[in-house]
């Protein structure tokens, strides 16, 4: 299932584009269209953590989940810029 990512307004080319810190190929791994980045692969991003998970995890049992993160490294009026865990959606 494809997923998207709204880019910032501000963001203009040229631009990097990160998953889970790993750099992201335009073409092999992501497009750009209409203002967004679109990935042909699922990305995650958790939601809410569980009360549950939570207890579980506040006595030192880790449970993990995937967690995908998209950042977008790019400049601003000449001063470097990142946008950080931008919102993840998934498209049919």
């Amino acid at each position: 299932m494809p997923s998207v990512v709204r880019l910032p307004p501000q963001v203009r080319s040229p631009f990097s584009v990160y998953v889970n810190g790993v750099p992201q190929r335009l073409g092999d791994d992501y497009q750009v269209r209409g203002g967004s980045l679109v990935f042909q692969r699922e990305l995650v991003k958790e939601g809410r953590v569980a009360v549950w998970r939570w207890i579980v995890g506040a006595f030192g049992v880790g449970t993990y989940r995937r967690n995908d993160s998209v950042d977008v490294s790019y400049e601003l009026e000449g001063r470097p810029m990142l946008a950080q865990g931008l919102e993840i959606e998934s498209r049919p």
